[in-house]
């Protein structure tokens, strides 16, 4: 038995990891809102919330329709009530949708989506239930969800309310027929035949389930080709990210190449001349010192030259796409080899369908090691080191390396991204500069925050659409 939860729930992982897709931005989903519910919706919801105040007030046309009792009614007119005046606040907000941020706007759609749903299910309990053809508008109501709703896991959430919200509906509905046939029975009037009580009409189990497949086919298709639609549309803006990206990089690699050959050429002529000028001079040893602190500053910035051709790799470099969940089990091996390491404990928590960066694999993988050798290096060998990732705000990403070992102190804390800053014996103070760098040239950021006997954790955040920035 346990062996078959764990293979239905590793199938059920391989379908998610399958199906998961980066959300869309804020652009898309209001899009989508704006001509579906504001151009469309509104009008058309106008125009039945007035039908439906008018029958349920003004006329007995839904009450003698049905055998509702003076309570199911007096419920049914309550809900409306509320549901109106809903319906009329969510419209003010889509009417001025401009001017209202984004997140309440499309929470507010999603939460009247669901109350549509029930408002159309309590109709359903006033038209006849299950045998109603109000499920045909219940299979509309799908199709609306999936064209206003483009995240694939909320959409698929919502609609499987909808065809609970229908079930409900004409179970209720059921219900209400039978206590009404009761209680005619009971008053002596005898056996009611025909009509809405006659069995042989009844509503049979075999359509009911038809009727359920296919909206589970209806909702299991819609989501489906959201699903599509989204890789489609990440295709899209990874092919223009991509040459964009290209191109500067090449751009920088020939500018940092450039620099670097002009900078080299005259630093070799100054070294050779200081060289000569040493062996020249047999006296004083105030002028020897001198000479050599020239020829070691020489010395030193030619290897910064030489650091900086490296970015003449650019050029060459190739831009792909780079899963940052794979990207950072590669370093944890590199930075944290299982053998070499067996005291400390890697705890990974890693979000599937995060969006897929466009860059040089090299560069993020300098930040993801440098972090992690740091917090390996600050444990002794000996602890845990958590690596977490999700999904951010506006498609981006959020990676965080945390550690148990000693902290970093306040005062050196504001200091850690400094280039030369370090608190190592044999440190160069370039590791945390080369994170910095390396994450704020693909438009993200860094932070730390650490506490002394608690640990450090370093955050990242790397947007998948903003263009790549070069510090000069």
């Amino acid at each position: 038995m346990v062996r078959r939860w764990q293979g239905l729930l590793s199938r059920w992982k391989l379908l998610r990891d399958l199906s998961a897709t980066p959300p869309p931005g804020n652009d898309v989903v209001l899009r989508r809102i704006r001509f579906v519910e504001r151009g469309v919706g509104l009008p058309v919801k106008s125009v039945v919330l007035l039908f439906l105040l008018i029958g349920l007030f003004f006329t007995r046309a839904f009450t003698d329709l049905t055998p509702l009792n003076e309570e199911v009614a007096t419920s049914i007119r309550t809900f409306f009530l509320i549901y109106f005046a809903l319906s009329v606040g969510s419209g003010l907000i889509l009417w001025g949708m401009d001017d209202v941020s984004a997140t309440l706007v499309i929470r507010v759609v999603y939460v009247m989506a669901v109350l549509d749903a029930a408002m159309l299910g309590l109709m359903g309990v006033v038209l006849d239930g299950f045998n109603s053809q109000i499920y045909w508008v219940f299979l509309g109501l799908i199709i609306r969800n999936a064209a206003i709703i483009p995240h694939a896991d909320v959409q698929v959430v919502v609609n499987l309310l909808v065809c609970l919200i229908y079930v409900v509906s004409g179970v209720l509905d059921r219900l209400i027929l039978r206590t009404a046939k009761e209680l005619i029975e009971g008053t002596g009037r005898g056996t009611v035949t025909g009509g809405i009580f006659d069995e042989s009409d009844a509503f049979s189990a075999e359509s009911l389930a038809m009727r359920l497949l296919l909206m589970g086919l209806m909702t299991a298709c819609c989501a489906g080709i959201q699903v599509l639609v989204d890789r489609q549309r990440q295709r899209e803006w990874e092919a223009g990210e991509f040459a964009i990206k290209q191109q500067q990089l090449e751009a920088a690699g020939r500018l940092a190449a450039e620099i670097a050959h002009q900078l080299k050429n005259p630093l070799g002529i100054i070294n050779n001349a200081a060289f000569t000028l040493q062996r020249t001079v047999k006296e004083g040893k105030t002028i020897t010192q001198q000479i050599s602190i020239i020829r070691e500053e020489v010395s030193r910035s030619d290897r910064i030259l030489t650091e900086l051709m490296g970015y003449a790799r650019l050029a060459e470099g190739r831009v792909e796409r780079v899963n940052l969940n794979e990207e950072l089990d590669r370093a944890v091996d590199q930075a944290v080899p299982r053998g070499a390491t067996p005291d400390i404990t890697i705890h990974r928590n890693y979000t599937p369908g995060l969006p897929q960066l466009l860059g040089q694999r090299a560069h993020f993988s300098e930040v993801f090691v440098n972090l992690l050798s740091n917090a390996r290096e600050a444990m002794n060998g000996r602890g845990d080191i958590f690596v977490a990732t999700e999904a951010g705000p506006e498609l981006s990403a959020v990676i965080t390396i945390r550690d148990n070992g000693p902290g970093i102190p306040p005062d050196k804390l504001p200091l850690v991204f400094e280039p030369y800053f370090t608190t190592k014996e044999r440190g160069t103070g370039l590791g945390l500069a080369i994170v910095k760098h390396n994450t704020e040239m693909y438009g993200g950021s860094v932070a730390v925050e650490s506490e002394l006997g608690k640990g450090t954790q370093f955050t990242i955040r790397l947007p998948a659409r903003s263009l790549m920035r070069i510090r000069k």
